[in-house]
């Protein structure tokens, strides 16, 4: 019989006023002092975890391990059990070791109390987290794995990415290196909402050489040599890392010699040795020089070099104008286009050289002052003007090659550095020419004459038409006055009419008066006709005809013969010579058939 049915039972068998009587024991089954020790255990249970809640977090202490679980107590009216994978980082886990939990749920469908000790690790990590954020503390965190764009880091059971760009302050192209391995970072970024934190390992370094940038900046000054690490390299110079600061050497102060690109000189990760020339105020900008370290190459310049040595070179840079030559190091001189050659036709110096090309020239000035050097080429070679009178003397006849043209004539080559003029009026004895590129093309071969030499302007002066023999002396025979020929009118206009006769390089004019014809019309354009020469002019080339005079001969020829028996046959009328007006017509007669000239 138990403890409680044994004190009812006394109870009852007692004799006591009912007022007396104890109905606590008697209703509970418990005597005094067993009623007192349930309610001291009551109030321990409820004054511990009267007030847990789901989500609490707690420390409990682990009782017993299973094969898949941890029992842990918590202090609460019955154990709580964690799934062994939740301690998986944890693999030394045993009895007795105290752990966070939060309460999952205080009871499942078997009364059982569910904990988690990977959501009271998290909870806590978050509240770290964000505390590391504010406080800006440095924290280690375990690299896990590679993902797109950077990797993944476990800070405190938490999982951070840490962008590619925030790995180093240096580009890095292999990732897995990093991969499993601890490093210390700084929280950069939270995002509460999607539970994002972003990590950033540059950040220290940048914090380190931000430190070690203002200890050096403090110690810069002009025409201070350091040593630093070719950092970038670019088109118009290179960046040197002095040790947590960054200055540029221009591509001009790499070297006293011309660079066509700073590659040509140094490389990237190259240790190099460089010269402070200027700053700004805030030391952020720094220019640095390589050549200022060295002599400049013009104080080791020979001092025996003077005017009319001859030196060989190196063509460095080339212009329309003419080419840089390097005689010595970051020594160049000048050979300009005038002094390639002893032609007069002014080209390209690209025409004479190239870069790269081995020149040998003679000294022409020399300014160690200004450090200038000009340079020729031509002078190597003999000047052909210098016995021109007797290679060309006047009347010797030549075959020379067309150059260029002008309004007035035609260059001819003859030789190198040799040209001559053709006057536009010196091509043709009948050619009515009102450009020279209607006679001849560049590049042509043309017999010539020499007319005229001027040694002291270097002035030739050749002719064309001169190896010809001169038609007009034929004509001034056949086209005398008073002879009569067939033409025909190939032009007509108010004050006469353009005739051509038979020979093609003879064209006559008619004054209109003088067109008439016996029936009293006019001769029109394209008609065939007699006409009778009333003046010829050989040195103006110039023709006058007349038509009605034919017909009209023989009615005055009986006035003629009685008047003057002793006139030549064959002269003209009076009224059939050359009026004033006419005399205008002849002037654009003979403008047209010589061009002008």
């Amino acid at each position: 019989m138990s403890k409680e049915t044994n004190s009812a039972e006394v109870l009852l068998n007692q004799n006591v006023a009912p007022e007396q009587f104890d109905w606590d024991s008697f209703e509970s089954g418990l005597d005094a002092d067993a009623r007192k020790e349930k309610s001291d255990l009551e109030e321990i249970y409820n004054g511990s975890l009267n007030n847990l809640q789901d989500n609490d977090v707690l420390v409990g202490k682990v009782v017993r391990l299973t094969d898949k679980e941890a029992i842990v107590d918590i202090n609460f009216k019955s154990e709580g059990v964690i799934s062994l994978n939740e301690f998986r980082y944890n693999q030394g886990l045993k009895v007795g070791d105290e752990v966070e939990v939060m309460v999952d749920r205080r009871e499942d469908k078997s009364g059982q109390l569910q904990l988690s000790h990977k959501k009271a690790r998290t909870l806590k990590a978050w509240d770290r987290v964000n505390e590391l954020h504010e406080t800006g503390e440095i924290v280690n965190g375990f690299v896990k794995s590679r993902t797109k764009g950077g990797m993944i880091v476990d800070v405190h059971g938490i999982e951070a990415f840490l962008p590619g760009s925030q790995i180093d302050v240096k580009p890095i192209k292999d990732y897995d290196q990093f991969v499993g391995k601890t490093m210390e970072f700084k929280v950069v970024k939270i995002n509460p909402e999607f539970k994002n934190v972003v990590v950033s390992h540059k950040a220290l370094i940048e914090a380190d050489l931000e430190g070690q940038k203002r200890e050096i900046i403090g110690q810069l000054e002009k025409g201070q040599v350091l040593e630093g690490t070719v950092k970038n390299i670019t088109s118009y110079g290179v960046f040197v890392d002095l040790g947590g600061v960054d200055g540029l050497i221009h591509i001009t102060d790499l070297s006293w010699s011309r660079v066509n690109h700073p590659s040509e000189i140094l490389s990237d990760g190259e240790t190099v040795k460089v010269v402070i020339l200027d700053f700004d105020d805030e030391k952020t900008r720094i220019q640095l020089g390589m050549k200022q370290l060295e002599a400049h190459p013009w104080d080791a310049l020979s001092a025996d070099m003077k005017v009319g040595d001859r030196v060989k070179g190196k063509v460095v840079v080339l212009a329309d104008y003419g080419a840089f030559v390097e005689v010595a190091p970051g020594v160049e001189g000048l050979i300009h286009v005038s002094e390639m050659s002893w032609s007069t036709h002014l080209r390209s110096a690209g025409d004479f050289v190239k870069v790269g090309d081995e020149v040998e020239a003679e000294v022409l000035t020399l300014d160690r002052e200004d450090r200038k050097i000009s340079l020729g080429m031509k002078q190597l070679s003999q000047d052909p003007w210098s016995n021109i009178e007797s290679k060309y003397p006047v009347g010797s006849k030549h075959v020379g090659t067309v150059r260029n043209f002008t309004n007035f004539g035609v260059f001819v080559e003859l030789e190198e550095g040799i040209d001559g003029l053709i006057y536009i009026s010196d091509l043709s004895w009948t050619k009515k020419i009102k450009h020279p590129s209607e006679f001849c093309a560049v590049g042509d071969k043309l017999d010539v004459i020499v007319l005229e030499l001027d040694t002291a302007a270097r002035r030739l002066s050749l002719g064309h038409k001169q190896l010809l023999e001169n038609p007009w002396d034929k004509f001034e025979t056949k086209y005398a006055e008073g002879t009569v020929h067939a033409g025909k009118a190939t032009e007509v206009f108010d004050k006469g009419a353009q005739v051509q006769f038979e020979d093609a390089e003879v064209e006559a004019f008619c004054p209109s008066r003088l067109l008439e014809k016996e029936d009293g019309s006019k001769i029109k354009k394209g008609e065939d006709a007699q006409f009778k020469v009333i003046e010829f002019n050989k040195e103006f080339k110039r023709v006058v005809v007349s038509h009605t005079g034919i017909f009209r001969d023989e009615e005055k020829k009986n006035v003629r013969e009685s008047s003057s028996s002793n006139k030549p046959m064959g002269s003209s009328s009076n009224e059939e010579k050359s009026t004033l007006g006419d005399l205008d017509v002849l002037a654009e007669l003979k403008k047209k058939m010589e061009g002008g000239n």
